[in-house]
């Protein structure tokens, strides 16, 4: 496993575990369609949330959550209708879209810092 996969597993993990210790109940990980990849779908009350994950192993090169760009965000709304349309058994009277950026290693260990409706 690339380096740069193992940090994302790891970022994914820890952000799982920060939605369900918020209270979120994870309903998907790692969705995929031929247009590309949710990280996240969970539900927060009534709401179905679509998470973006960013990981880095240190904030040298800027916050993790810069790294999620106009672009990635019109991406994520494309890739949240697909998988609505694949799941149209369910209702969500609300839709939001995080980000997760958790940051690998810093003097206190990994930190997470969970951005609701972040667009």
């Amino acid at each position: 496993m690339r380096v740069k996969d193992a940090v994302g597993r790891f970022g994914e993990e820890l952000a799982v575990q920060h939605l369900q210790a918020q209270g979120m109940t994870v309903l998907c990980r790692n969705w995929r369609c031929s247009s590309g990849e949710i990280d996240v779908v969970a539900r927060d009350g009534s709401a179905l949330v679509f998470v973006e994950v960013k990981t880095r192993s240190s904030t040298l090169f800027g916050d993790p959550a810069e790294a999620v760009s106009p672009a990635k965000a019109t991406r994520l709304r494309s890739l949240a209708l697909r998988w609505l349309a694949a799941h149209q058994d369910r209702y969500y009277p609300s839709l939001r879209f995080d980000v997760v950026a958790v940051v690998r290693t810093g003097p206190t260990g990994p930190t997470v810092r969970h951005l609701r409706g972040a667009f």
